[in-house]
Parts: C-alpha cells; structure tokens; sequence
C-alpha cells in the first residue's frame, strides 16, 4: 500500500515519477519519434509502475542515464528509481538499494557479420574486446578472457561503432543488449558462440536503504502473479526477436 511506503508517499505527493533511464535500448526503453513515447521492456516496466502509483501511465519523466551516472542520480536525488538493464552487484549497493530483479542475462559476444574466427569466449584471447565502462562486462572479461586487450567505452553506440569500424574484434555485453543490437541495425552484426559468465540479474535502483524496495517488489510479485510480466515480455522482447517462449519471472526479493 503507498499509505505503508514514505517513498511511494513522496511520489504521490509529488505527482510524477522521477525515473533514470535510456531512449536508445531497442528492446527495451527506446524513443518512438512519432509520438515521443518510450517503448520495450524497462519503458513498460516503469509506466506501470507509475500506473500502480499515480494512477495515470504517463505522469513520469526521464532523465537520461548511461552505465556510469546511474547511481549519481541516485544518491543526489535526481530521480526516484533507475530502469536501465541495471545489474544488480554487491559494489553498487555499498552507494544504492535495488528492488527486484526482475530480468536475468548473461554475457554475449556481438561481432561483425561474417566473422568465423570469434567462435565463442575462448577465442578471444589476443583479440581487441569492447565493453562498456561502469559495467560488469570489465570484471568479467578479466575472468573469462584474461588474455584479451580489454577497450571501454562510455556508451553501446559507440562500442558497436567501433565494432563496425574494425577498431575492435568483438563486443562483449549483455546478452539482451545484444539482441537490440541485431534488431535495431539487422544485418550487421552476429553473436557468436554460446552465453557465458554468472547469471546477471537486472534490478531497479532505488536511494539507499530506502522503503520503496518493499514496495516496488510487492508491485514486481503482483505483475508475475497476474501475468503482466510475461504478457510484457511477449510485446517487446519476444515477438521483437522471434522467440516465442517466454522464460520463467525470476523470484523477486
């Protein structure tokens, strides 16, 4: 209940939910032009939330984030909650508290179209590998491919430009950014070789310590339970990718 929660109290007091987040995630918070709406898994995700909370899906606003100013508009009080593929890492939470998760990945490599000598993680020794700077994909590349020169950059774009201009062999991210990637410039790119690495478990950045954890939770069990979640995942991830079957909710909390 918003009675029960001081952040969801502050919410609704204020009448707008402040989110952090992206407009350029193919799959999942990417900008319609046509009517500057936002569209995919995190844009659905948040808008019902704002529903749950102010009764009206649209009473939001963004400010834009990339993967390494997610927690400063936190811990400033910029926004409410971040939606933003957000791994959730023990690092992260010494500075904010997540709710969730309410997604799961794992990493993936993305090349050129064409390319047969990156066949999987093992073949990315003595290559140039992309990942995204205040990502996991550092720290996991250092485990799974110690012998590979390690390049960051601060945004996706600019990895898969990079990519496409030879100036790295492959990229290593997410695997569901990886299929934006195949969606938004299909043709392009390939993922070679099966995922690997931990689990990765996406969450919702919230300020430290603050209640809305509870509560936006409670919001993620009731969506499973009434089947929101998954008839969502169908609409922008599923049918977007041909994959037909939906994979189980993760267990929130």
């Amino acid at each position: 209940m918003i009675e029960a929660s001081e952040w969801a109290k502050a919410v609704k007091a204020a009448g707008v939910l402040r989110i952090g987040g992206v407009r350029t995630s193919q799959l999942f918070s990417q900008l319609d032009e046509t009517d500057n709406g936002l569209r995919g898994f995190d844009a659905g995700l948040f808008q019902l939330l704002t529903r749950y909370i102010l009764g009206d899906e649209s009473k939001y606003e963004i400010t834009q984030v990339d993967s390494s100013t997610r927690e400063s508009v936190l811990t400033t009080g910029q926004v409410d909650a971040v939606f933003a593929t957000y791994s959730i890492t023990d690092k992260r939470k010494e500075l904010i508290s997540f709710a969730g998760p309410y997604y799961t990945s794992k990493q993936a490599i993305l090349v050129k179209a064409g390319n047969t000598d990156i066949t999987g993680v093992d073949s990315l020794a003595g290559k140039v590998v992309a990942t995204q700077t205040g990502s996991t994909g550092p720290s996991i590349l250092a485990e799974f491919a110690p012998e590979a020169t390690v390049q960051e950059f601060t945004t996706d774009i600019e990895a898969r430009t990079a990519l496409l201009q030879g100036r790295v062999d492959a990229y290593v991210s997410d695997y569901t950014l990886m299929l934006n990637a195949l969606v938004k410039e299909s043709g392009k790119y390939e993922i070679a070789g099966d995922v690997f690495g931990p689990e990765d478990n996406y969450g919702i950045g919230l300020p430290k310590d603050s209640d809305g954890v509870q509560f936006v939770n409670d919001f993620l069990k009731k969506i499973e339970d009434e089947g929101l979640w998954t008839e969502l995942w169908q609409v922008s991830l599923g049918d977007r990718t041909g994959i037909s079957e939906a994979p189980a909710a993760p267990t929130v909390g």
